[in-house]
């Protein structure tokens, strides 16, 4: 959000309100002219928090920006190291796991040549019983 578009818009608002309550109120000429006074000083001393509010913004801003390009390749150095140090960590479990996988994969061969051995042998003698 820019600021000089909401600054025009914020001092135009107050200024044809305060423009409008004046002319809308019966007040002689001289209560007019306190009130008229006293509006404007009200309305400087908002636009004067305004500005301020809005250079506090932008100090924050400025600020946060620095932090976050100081920061941000730390960050990500440090992210880096964690998973080299997670990815070596695991390592040997990952070796451990393959090779207990390659071990049930071979018990399952195995066992597959077992029970088809088995399976041969039951149906060997019952062919000849029918021959």
């Amino acid at each position: 959000m820019k600021a000089k578009p909401f600054l025009l818009g914020l001092t135009t608002g107050i200024i044809g309100g305060t423009i409008a309550v004046l002319f809308s109120t019966p007040q002689s000429g001289q209560q007019l002219r306190a009130s008229v006074r006293q509006n404007v000083y009200q309305t400087k001393g908002m636009l004067l928090d305004v500005k301020q509010q809005v250079g506090t913004v932008k100090q924050s801003v400025n600020t946060l920006t620095n932090e976050v390009k100081n920061n941000i390749p730390q960050i990500i150095n440090d992210l880096k190291q964690t998973i080299t140090t997670f990815t070596e960590e695991i390592e040997p479990t990952k070796n451990n796991l393959q090779q207990e996988l390659d071990a049930l994969q071979n018990s399952i061969s195995e066992i597959e040549k077992n029970i088809a051995q088995i399976t041969e042998n039951k149906k060997k003698p019952q062919e000849k019983v029918s021959d």
